[in-house]
């Protein structure tokens, strides 16, 4: 089986809240595409606040330190290019996640605040909304997503599948005898795919 990539850009002379709810409600899917397209929705597992902060706390403070590095030089690589964009003096003094993104995520893209943000940009609401075969994995064991902020099978459509394995960390999915290995994702997405 081929794989093809289509590759295309388009300015949408839209504000840029109006642009992203359109394309976070994934009932607009079957808008974007053909019918003999299906279109299936393979999305970063779903989020909500509480699941953003907890990138802030204990361990995972340490790999929130280490990915601000460099999204601050992004930021502020951006700001060279367009001086005035956002306050670099608050992008260099952001100490967590939730201080990156309302001095430069929240503000660049249309959002008053980060709770603002990361409110609406969660896919956790729409999923109750989907109409197409769609299946969202998700380990209990995610250190960046907590179990209890999974979502439950009265919070999504017939559509959804559910898979909420004990094990696999931030969507690793290690299999196998040590060192293990990568397996088990892909030929879960695939066989989901064979079936829908």
């Amino acid at each position: 089986m081929a794989d093809y990539i289509l590759e295309r850009r388009v300015w949408l002379p839209r504000p840029r809240p109006e642009v992203f709810e359109f394309f976070a409600d994934p009932r607009n899917l079957e808008r974007l595409h053909p019918v003999w397209a299906r279109p299936r929705w393979l999305a970063p597992p779903p989020t909500r606040l509480a699941a953003g902060a907890v990138l802030d706390r204990g361990f995972n403070l340490l790999y929130t330190r280490h990915f601000l590095v460099t999204m601050k030089r992004k930021a502020l690589a951006k700001l060279e290019q367009y001086p005035g964009l956002f306050d670099a003096a608050r992008v260099r003094a952001a100490g967590t996640l939730r201080d990156f993104d309302d001095a430069f995520t929240a503000p660049l893209h249309g959002f008053r605040n980060t709770d603002d943000y990361w409110t609406r940009a969660s896919s956790k609401p729409g999923l109750g909304k989907i109409c197409v075969p769609t299946l969202v994995i998700n380990a209990r064991n995610d250190p960046f997503l907590p179990a209890r902020d999974l979502p439950a099978t009265a919070e999504v459509s017939d559509t959804v599948a559910l898979e909420q394995p004990a094990e696999g960390g931030h969507a690793g999915f290690v299999s196998g005898r040590f060192p293990g290995n990568l397996d088990w994702l892909p030929a879960r997405v695939l066989e989901f795919f064979r079936a829908h």
